[in-house]
């Protein structure tokens, strides 16, 4: 079997997940390394995400040496990968996704509703503070960034009430032991792609994407496939108020829910729909919610310089 390098950030997350790969790997007999990659997001750790609007800020670098020849695949949090991805690349696997949701870490308090008044809560990301805002306006949502284990200690440290993570990285990373509440998808929408890894490859580059085959995961790629579609077709790139979750169904159907949201709260934007075609189902559910009032939303986020597409 081939020998296969693996390009990676170097946060504990993004090793964790290189070395689950890399493990899944070796159990079919090849030899594996993984090579770390700084990229723009991890240089850039004082702004936030939402105002710093580089396209592919934590895959461009690791996209150069894939197309360079430097390593043969690359290891991502999809949701971190661009809707459209630049020419030369393809996601050749999407292995079977974490918990999707979102999370509530503190010390103290037990749940969204338990929190007090003006208390303070940690994230950079527009999502989760719009749909925060909608439900809690009287909280102090302050700028949270730097990896999972920077966030924590910042709440042990008592910067903040209580953060907000994505259920997959503290779970991937056995840092459970301060989450309060996980965070219903009607009360916020997690990101396109949360929870799922994506596998990228050269394009073209048929015999390392026949090696990977083995991880692709039917209902992750299902699933996946229909939220960047509908970010993708509301014209949103990963640092924006937009929500989505696909579920595959009893009866084999996908069932969408999504949200577009000021990030101020004040206007929150919700759409359900159910289909059999990934994409198709994406896109009727993003063009609905443009129709409902979505454009203005998102007109007015990028026109402020909140965000970048």
């Amino acid at each position: 079997m081939p020998h296969l390098r693996i390009g990676s950030r170097g946060s504990k997350l993004a090793l964790w997940q290189s070395n689950h790969i890399a493990g899944r790997l070796r159990a079919q007999g090849h030899t594996v390394d993984i090579q770390i990659i700084q990229t723009t997001g991890d240089k850039i750790t004082d702004v936030a995400l939402a105002k710093v609007g580089t396209k592919g800020m934590f895959s461009k670098e690791i996209e150069e040496a894939l197309a360079a020849g430097d390593v043969d695949l690359a290891v991502h949090s999809l949701k971190d990968l661009p809707t459209e991805l630049p020419p030369g690349f393809e996601i050749a696997a999407i292995p079977k996704r974490e918990n999707a949701l979102d999370v509530l870490l503190s010390a103290s308090f037990s749940s969204i509703e338990a929190l007090p008044p003006g208390a303070r809560v940690g994230t950079s990301s527009l999502r989760r503070q719009a749909q925060l805002m909608a439900l809690r306006p009287d909280l102090d949502i302050h700028p949270l960034r730097g990896n999972v284990d920077t966030r924590l200690r910042k709440l042990e440290a008592g910067e903040y009430a209580a953060i907000i993570l994505a259920a997959a990285g503290v779970n991937r990373l056995g840092l459970t032991q301060l989450v309060r509440q996980i965070i219903p998808a009607d009360q916020m929408c997690p990101a396109a792609g949360q929870g799922a890894l994506a596998i990228e490859v050269r394009q073209g580059d048929t015999a390392t994407g026949q090696q990977l085959a083995f991880l692709d995961d039917p209902s992750a790629r299902a699933t996946t496939t229909c939220e960047r579609a509908l970010l993708s077709a509301m014209g949103g790139g990963c640092q924006v108020p937009i929500g989505a979750l696909a579920e595959v169904g009893g009866d084999k159907n996908l069932y969408l829910r999504a949200v577009v949201a000021h990030p101020d709260g004040s206007k929150v934007l919700r759409e359900s729909q159910s289909g059999s075609d990934p994409v198709n189902l994406g896109e009727v559910v993003g063009q609905a919610l443009l129709r409902r009032g979505g454009s203005a939303i998102l007109e007015a986020v990028y026109s402020s310089g909140i965000s970048a597409k």
